[in-house]
Formats: C-alpha cells, sequence, structure tokens
C-alpha cells in the first residue's frame, strides 16, 4: 500500500510530554508538561515508573484539550517492555477502548496513523496516541540493568525515558494530518543491538524514496522533515542511501534521536525509545506549527523490530518506518 490522503480534516487538537531528568535537560526540556527528577515518578520499580508516566502524559493532555474520559472514543498506545506492559498497566484507570501496539521506536508515528485514519473514517470522533519508553526498563529486558554499568558502543543510542501523547480529532488545529504511508519491514542483515540506527536506516530510506517517487514532491517542498529516531549513525546512513538513489533530503532534514540531547549529555549515538519521537512530536513539532514557524512536515517513526529471544537465537534485526504528512492548513 502506497500513500493514503485523508478525505476529511483532522488534525492534532492537543498534546503532552512527560519526561525524565536527561531529558528535562535537553532541548526539549521547555515544552514538557512534566519531569522527575529521580526517573521514578513516584513508584517503586521503574517498570510501574514507566506506566505511571504515561498515565500522567495521558492526564495531561486531554486537560489541556479540554476532555474528559467520554471524549475520547480510543486510545492507540504502545512501549517497549513485553506484552506493551507500560501502556496496558498506565491506561488501565480510563474506561476507554485501548489498543495496544508494539512498533519499536517507530510505535508513535504508529499510533497516530491509526488514530488518523479511524477519525477520518468516521469510526472515532476522536482518539489518542500514546507511546512510552525508559532507559532503565529498556536497559533490563534489552542489555542489562543499568546497575551493571556495561561499556557502550559509540553506536549505542540512550533509551530516552518519556512519554508522549496526541489527542487526533476533527476540530480546529495548528496541525492538520494530510497524508500517511504505512511502512514495510525492511531487513539488511544488521544483527548488532548496538547500532539499532544502522539496522532502522534502510527502512527510513526506503520509506522516504516511495514517498517522494509517488508523490512527485522533492524535499523542498517540506520546512522539516523529521525521523525518530535513528541517531547520528542511523540518520547519516539514511541520508547516504537515499543520496546515492537520487535523493538529496536536503538542511531540512533531522532526527528526534540527535535532537532530543545536547551534545554534552554524553548519549553516544543519540536518543532512542518510543518516548523519544513521541515526546519530540508534542514538545517540539506541534509547537512548532503552533508558533507558525513550520507550514508543512514529514515525519517518519522509525523502529528496530527485535526481540531480545530472536538476536539470541542470532537472527537480524528488520526496520520498519511509518510516514505522516502534516500541514498548517487544509
Amino acid at each position: 500500500m502506497g500513500v493514503i490522503k485523508l478525505k476529511n480534516r483532522v488534525g492534532v487538537s492537543a498534546v503532552a510530554a512527560v519526561c525524565g531528568k536527561k531529558e528535562h535537560d535537553g532541548p526539549f526540556g521547555c515544552g514538557l508538561d512534566e519531569f522527575c527528577g529521580d526517573d521514578t515518578f513516584g513508584q517503586k520499580t521503574f517498570e510501574a515508573a514507566e506506566a505511571e508516566m504515561t498515565r500522567r502524559c495521558f492526564c495531561h493532555a486531554m486537560r489541556k484539550g479540554g476532555f474528559s474520559e467520554a471524549d475520547i472514543g480510543a486510545i492507540f498506545a504502545g512501549d517497549l517492555m513485553n506484552q506493551c506492559t507500560a501502556s496496558s498497566y498506565g491506561l488501565l484507570p480510563f474506561d476507554i477502548p485501548y489498543f495496544g501496539l508494539f512498533g519499536a521506536c517507530s510505535t508513535m508515528a504508529e499510533a497516530v496513523m491509526l488514530a488518523a485514519l479511524t477519525v477520518d473514517g468516521g469510526y472515532f470522533k476522536r482518539a489518542a496516541a500514546i507511546a512510552c519508553s525508559h532507559n532503565a526498563t529498556a536497559e533490563r529486558q534489552f542489555r542489562a540493568p543499568v546497575e551493571y554499568g556495561g561499556q557502550r558502543t559509540p553506536t549505542a543510542q540512550w533509551t530516552v525515558t518519556g512519554s508522549g501523547c496526541a489527542i487526533v480529532d476533527g476540530g480546529e488545529s495548528p496541525m492538520y494530518i494530510r497524508e500517511v504511508m504505512p511502512g514495510v519491514s525492511v531487513d539488511y542483515g544488521v544483527k548488532d543491538a548496538a547500532n539499532m540506527g544502522a539496522a532502522m536506516a534502510p527502512a527510513a530510506a526506503e520509506t522516504l524514496l516511495r514517498y517522494f517517487g509517488e508523490t512527485g514532491y522533492s524535499p523542498s517542498s517540506f520546512d522539516l522533515i523529521l525521523t525518530g529516531d535513528l541517531g547520528e549513525e542511523g540518520s547519516s546512513l539514511t541520508a547516504e542511501l537515499t543520496r546515492r538513489r537520487g535523493l538529496d533530503l536536503g538542511c531540512g532534514y533531522n532526527d528526534f534521536g540527535v535532537m532530543i540531547y545536547r551534545k554534552d549529555q554524553d548519549v553516544h549515538s543519540g536518543g532512542s525509545g518510543c518516548g523519544c519521537s513521541a515526546a519530540g512530536l508534542a514538545a517540539y513539532l506541534y509547537d512548532e506549527f503552533a508558533k507558525k514557524h513550520v507550514k508543512n512536515a514529514l515525519f517518519i517513526g522509525t523502529g528496530a523490530l527485535m526481540s531480545p529471544m530472536a538476536l539470541a537465537q542470532g537472527q537480524s534485526i528488520p526496520g520498519i518506518a511509518h510516514l505522516l504528512r502534516f500541514s498548517a492548513g487544509l
């Protein structure tokens, strides 16, 4: 399936972002609705902290939009933990239909896409898209607990402790969703879990090439082209892969994994995790549209569809990249 053009007015009516201290100290810090200085959010475990962070993020978004539970038709949400634990437990208090998603770091793009399509189709008047991740829970599941103090390679990325929420409906919005393009899984045989940027870059390049090939647009048609989250390694590879096939992404291209931390924050290749682009969309991109700094933008959510079991069995890491086109007007 190629580009899907939305038939009706569908926009992002409210957003919220809740993160940890490291993220608050980064470039998106001023756009957060809340942060926690010790990343525990008052909970006894980091897994419970991630769930609580998700709950608070959704509450902030509803409050900012002036919505109640009865106003939300469905929630599309996901995270990195097995069985979408943080999303399932964090959103348990709400009496709202819930769809648990796993797209790795592409989850926010997947969630916004599905929310937009169901609203456009008239199935829901309003839907929420949420994604979250936590550095400590991701390290425990995919590598080793943070207490282990393992050495990180230069290509490794720092999993963001953060959650982002976007509420999608047919009302007035500074940022409308005009087109979406679901991604296809791409596997170039990368097996290094400490270089997820290399695993995801081919999928990002493939989606971008497909989109520009089908639509006839050029990168100069957009104020911003944002992937999320490839980091320094993956974003440079994506630019190189598209350039080799005749597509120069230009100076408007950037990556949420590169943008979310300062250069001096010691995150090696950049940020990663479901919460990275989710927080970036809510704390940065939406604000850029609201301030009229941006009129047209592409957001390409990228994910490494890895499993600890599959990696232990010697399998490679497939990548995925879902695309959304946002505009300031219809």
